[in-house]
């Protein structure tokens, strides 16, 4: 699904309230909260507007991955249900820039916690969350060569969703 999404980001340089649509299905969130109503009921140009935004600042090679990903959730942020929490605003932006962001969640803060990471769901987690993976595959020697971000991040769901408490 979302590689999907993220082809159709690549093409048009925005997500529509369809592509965010089908991240929430993804990501396993219930399209019946107040906020998708609220975001369903925005004009679709708008959505496009506000992504095209986040889509160009987390595709920014300018700045680094922390920073770009840090810019394109403050951008996000401004849509319904995007103001708390990482983990739909993650997914919006690993499709607006697959090879650059990755998805945060529950089950990756669980591996994080697991391992003895600290990440605190104050301001800024999204982008922190960035800076630990690029300093984690810098400091992997060997056996990162060839890693990228979003492997990492697979590593720690699957670590994360075998924990026996996640957090959110």
């Amino acid at each position: 699904m979302i590689r999907e999404v993220a082809e159709r980001a690549k093409a048009t340089g925005c997500l529509g309230k369809t592509d965010i649509g089908a991240l929430v299905v993804w990501k396993r969130l219930s399209a019946q909260t107040p906020w998708v109503s609220k975001l369903m009921s925005l004009p679709d140009m708008d959505v496009r507007c506000i992504t095209a935004r986040a889509v160009q600042a987390a595709r920014d090679t300018g700045v680094s991955r922390a920073e770009a990903a840090q810019a394109g959730r403050g951008i996000v942020w401004e849509l319904p249900g995007f103001r708390t929490g990482d983990a739909p605003a993650s997914a919006v932006l690993t499709a607006a820039a697959p090879q650059r962001m990755t998805v945060y969640d529950r089950r990756v803060q669980q591996a994080l916690q697991t391992l003895g990471f600290t990440l605190s769901r104050a301001p800024g987690r999204y982008g922190r969350y960035m800076n630990l993976l690029d300093t984690l595959l810098s400091q992997g020697g060997q056996q990162a060569d060839g890693c990228t971000a979003r492997d990492l991040e697979t590593a720690l769901y699957w670590i994360g969703g075998n924990t026996p408490s996640a957090i959110s």
